[in-house]
């Protein structure tokens, strides 16, 4: 069993945040202008948790601002936050100005394979430097996780949620696996696509 946490901020967002993500948030509304606020003051992390169509996720992750990139004078605020780590929603809480809850942090069940890891990583920098004709360096490859990799993409939020709600590394390693393989695929039949277009038509051998 993680830490628990009580009164711990909470944050329903129509988004899932990975650990490690960074993403940038608009802050309007008054009881989220007092909650970061209240964050900022106290270089005090908050949860986010994806508010879908069917309702509020079970389990979130934590937020740290690493950024206030401005502040208006009604007190909107524009911020840039870091995925920490993952916890389960035990408990709602209506009594503050605020939404927060009690949480649990969430740790994995078991580590993953490094074998399993190294190749996944592999297919990861394969994607990058297809999409991008750079590949990552080896180095930094070497500190990536499933959360760090799925960081880097666009991804659908049920999709993240799913990495999120997993107890295993080895479980979250296949999905992004799963990923990157039909990623590969998708930009080689864009470059044969682009190849037969510049060809006018016909395949150059």
């Amino acid at each position: 069993m993680g830490d628990r946490y009580d009164n711990f901020p909470i944050f329903p967002l129509p988004l899932v945040l990975l650990p490690t993500e960074l993403a940038p948030l608009h802050i309007f509304e008054e009881r989220y202008k007092r909650m970061i606020n209240l964050c900022i003051e106290e270089a005090a992390e908050f949860g986010i948790v994806w508010l879908g169509d069917s309702g509020l996720a079970d389990v979130g992750c934590t937020a740290r601002i690493t950024e206030l990139i401005d502040r208006m004078d009604d007190g909107r605020m524009n911020i840039v936050v870091r995925g920490g780590k993952p916890f389960r929603l035990l408990r709602r809480i209506d009594e503050l100005p605020y939404p927060a809850g009690d949480i649990e942090l969430l740790d994995d069940d078991e580590e993953a394979s490094e074998s399993h890891a190294d190749a996944v990583r592999s297919s990861y920098a394969e994607v990058v430097e297809k999409a991008t004709d750079e590949r990552p360096k080896e180095e930094d490859l070497a500190e990536m996780d499933a959360y760090r990799m799925a960081a880097t993409i666009e991804l659908e939020p049920q999709l993240k949620q799913k990495l999120l709600d997993s107890r295993s590394e080895d479980e979250r390693l296949e999905i992004v696996e799963d990923l990157f393989t039909k990623a590969v695929a998708r930009l080689e039949r864009a470059e044969h696509v682009s190849e037969v277009a510049r060809s006018n038509g016909k395949v150059r051998f």
